[in-house]
């Protein structure tokens, strides 16, 4: 089969476009034919090496998180699809190879396509969605009437937590650009503030959830405007013990996360704020549950760009840019 291909880390390589054998598939596994793969941020942060220590890959690597498709053929355990179901995923961390024409899923992994979107649609899904959701809803507990702050409202996860955020009832503030104020404001988001001419610090007070997604900078910021007892939940770092306990990390790695941590815990816990680390994993039901919502029409994909199969590194490039108004997707087939 047709796939991108890594060889090794580079900050600024690219993937190999290669013939490599089909996905053994496991008893507990469904076969997938590849219709779109959603690109990620982290599928740079993996090609330069960002997180090799969590996350040791072998060489070479097929890349790519995202897939909707058509199942192909079914693992002797699996019992919830069938061949020809139309299907979409978060593959599982060292599972991954969602740019290629065929990939194995966890059957526990996996969700029935909804209704309605196209497979490019759906690809943009599963991994912001499991983001927003594992946040907002796991973590969080995010419940009527309360505030939540989340960062970068025009990304990709940005776009779902938004309206995750309001269907839960909360008064949603974000950071935009003008230029996207009317994008995050259709999808539900009651504050807009500009980060190019705007301090969010001096704006916003006594918030009960931030979604922080930038840097250590914006981090200390965050603190700042939660209340007392409320909870910061970050998906760009620092990692935090509970996470290294959560992947079952060696003991020198586990120390590593804890040092990295220790001045934000710290500081979260003089202000009376819980701190965790958000590393989002796959997750059937929950993305089931995520079904629901976009069928009841509660919740809509937002992709700013389709490429062709063959342009992988040139959409890869894209949102490592920084730009993309949601999610940037491939059509495989």
């Amino acid at each position: 089969m047709k796939a991108f291909v890594l060889d090794r880390y580079a900050k600024k390589g690219t993937l190999r476009f290669a013939d490599v054998p089909a996905p053994d598939l496991r008893d507990d596994e469904v076969l997938v034919a590849v219709h779109a793969a959603g690109v990620n941020l982290l599928d740079a942060k993996i090609r330069s090496g960002e997180f090799k220590l969590i996350l040791p890959y072998a060489m070479p690597l097929v890349l790519g998180h995202d897939v909707a498709g058509v199942v192909v053929r079914v693992g002797t355990c699996v019992r919830q699809f069938k061949q020809g179901d139309e299907v979409y995923a978060r593959a599982d961390d060292f599972r991954i190879g969602t740019l290629a024409e065929l990939i194995a899923v966890k059957e526990s992994s996996l969700a029935l396509k909804p209704r309605g979107l196209t497979m490019e649609e759906a690809a943009s899904i599963p991994l912001v969605g499991l983001t927003a959701w594992q946040a907002l809803v796991e973590k969080a507990q995010l419940k009527k009437g309360q505030k939540v702050f989340i960062q970068a409202g025009s990304g990709g996860v940005g776009t779902f937590a938004i309206q995750l955020a309001k269907h839960l009832g909360a008064t949603v503030a974000t950071t935009a650009s003008a230029g996207n104020a009317g994008l995050v404001r259709s999808l539900g988001a009651d504050v807009v503030i500009d980060y190019k001419t705007q301090d969010f610090e001096e704006v916003l007070s006594d918030y009960d959830v931030v979604l922080h997604s930038q840097d250590s900078k914006a981090l200390a910021k965050s603190l700042r405007v939660l209340k007392q007892g409320g909870r910061l939940i970050s998906i760009s770092g620092p990692p935090d013990p509970e996470f290294g306990k959560g992947i079952r990390a060696p003991g020198f790695v586990r120390l590593v996360l804890r040092l990295l941590s220790a001045g934000t815990r710290r500081r979260a816990q003089r202000l009376g704020i819980g701190y965790s680390f958000l590393f989002m994993r796959a997750h059937g039901g929950q993305l089931q549950a995520i079904t629901q919502l976009i069928e009841a029409g509660a919740i809509r994909p937002v992709v700013d760009k389709v490429f062709p199969f063959d342009a992988t590194n040139e959409a890869l490039a894209y949102v490592e840019a920084g730009r993309a108004k949601g999610k940037v997707v491939v059509k495989v087939r």
